[in-house]
């Protein structure tokens, strides 16, 4: 029999009754034959109301204790999951990470797996029980219960279907697929019916949060095809029709994707720019910039260094918008004292826009029919980053959505 991997996140487990519906979809797909395993997320809300909890002990709660806090959120949902189960006459039996187990590295509130166990897994499913696992956590080498960051549930889910060779891992979420943009932006946004693991890590970086990054790359780093669909839907509609709805997320050779130029429209409104102006043009220079600010724990994203004039250039760069403030303090607290750059000027009311799709690799003038569009709609770009298979530009944010309309349109998204 083949093996599916099912992941509900905290939206479809919200309330009993949709934790009943759960039942009821998984119970349909275990009767048409299939062995199935289910990771779902916490309760909706649970582990923020959680958190929260911790906050009013503790303002900067231990790490350690919080991942044991924070874990017992997914428990919860196992457990109805399984009763529920049970309720239709399955034999389902849940498991938190540690039993499995699930091992993972000893970082506290972000660990990554190291390691599944499935021995006892393979022995319930081949049982006929339906397996119930806990998303989001595992447990070190010495035992301690870890949790794997925020969105963790989605590499559970695809982690497990990996190490267990599944046929297919399917993530039931709140929207039904990915889309060439968000509809909330673009009403003429389309459902696509497949997208390649490259574009979907370049859209789910960017800003599309339909999944969570490190799933994306475990998926494609282990060839698990991965399908994103609603679990809002009727739990009863056929199997054969919901097995086909959604957005697979497959291999490019798989995609048929020779004539689609552009996937996807991402967009983050979470930007903000900081230039450290006149900085002396010699090795190191990035180094000593960027080296403060990656100890302090911020990521950095776009980069631009100007070219050199009189041996002084002016140096650009990105930070998420909530660390803008820690950033720039950074700047002119360590930077600016160690190479005795200029002014410092920053921005926090930008946004990132990009173009993404594998059809750039074999297309031209991507780059220029892009920049055409925004100038003709009056719009200024600051930055301009590439790869392989995506542009981005760092626009004022007051033009984001007239920006994302406009390329969706210019490159006939619209259109199936």
């Amino acid at each position: 029999m083949a093996l599916i991997v099912h992941k509900y996140g905290g939206t479809s487990m919200g309330s009993t009754e949709r934790i009943k519906n759960v039942a009821r979809r998984v119970a349909k797909w275990h009767d048409a034959g299939y062995q199935i395993v289910v990771v779902p997320s916490a309760m909706s809300g649970e582990t923020n109301r959680l958190i929260g909890l911790a906050k009013e002990v503790m303002a900067q709660p231990d790490p350690r204790e919080l991942d044991m806090l924070a874990s017992t959120g997914e428990q919860v949902s196992v457990a109805l999951l399984a009763m529920a189960l049970q309720s239709l006459g399955k034999d389902a039996v849940s498991y938190a990470g540690w039993q499995v187990p699930i091992k993972t590295d000893s970082a506290y509130t972000k660990a990554r797996i190291q390691s599944i166990d499935d021995a006892k897994v393979r022995a319930d499913l081949d049982a006929g029980r339906i397996v119930i696992i806990t998303g989001f956590q595992g447990a070190d080498e010495a035992g301690n219960v870890t949790t794997l960051g925020r969105g963790g549930s989605d590499t559970s889910a695809v982690a497990v279907a990996a190490a267990m060779k599944a046929q297919e891992c399917l993530i039931y979420t709140d929207v039904d697929g990915v889309y060439t943009t968000d509809p909330r932006v673009v009403s003429e946004a389309r459902r696509l019916r497949t997208v390649t693991f490259e574009e979907m890590l370049e859209m789910a970086s960017l800003g599309s949060k339909v999944l969570q990054i490190r799933s994306v790359e475990f998926a494609g780093n282990y060839r698990m095809p991965t399908r994103v669909l609603s679990s809002l839907t009727d739990p009863m509609i056929p199997l054969e029709e919901e097995a086909n709805s959604g957005t697979l997320i497959s291999f490019e050779e798989d995609t048929h994707m020779e004539q689609a130029t552009i996937t996807g429209i991402a967009f983050s409104r979470d930007e903000a720019k900081i230039t450290v102006m006149q900085v002396p043009d010699r090795p190191g220079i990035a180094f000593q910039i960027l080296g403060p600010i990656a100890e302090a724990n911020i990521d950095v994203d776009m980069i631009v260094q100007n070219q050199s004039v009189d041996g002084k250039t002016d140096f650009t760069f990105t930070v998420p918008r909530n660390d803008y403030q820690r950033a720039l303090d950074v700047v002119n607290s360590n930077v600016k004292s160690l190479i005795g750059s200029g002014n410092i000027v920053s921005d926090s009311r930008v946004s990132k826009v990009s173009v993404v799709g594998v059809g750039m690799r074999s297309h031209v003038g991507i780059a220029s029919q892009m920049f055409r569009t925004l100038s003709e709609e009056g719009i200024n770009i600051q930055l301009i980053s590439t790869s392989e298979i995506k542009i981005s530009v760092l626009i004022d944010e007051k033009y984001m959505e007239l920006a994302v309309r406009v390329l969706h349109k210019a490159f006939g998204l619209e259109k199936a």
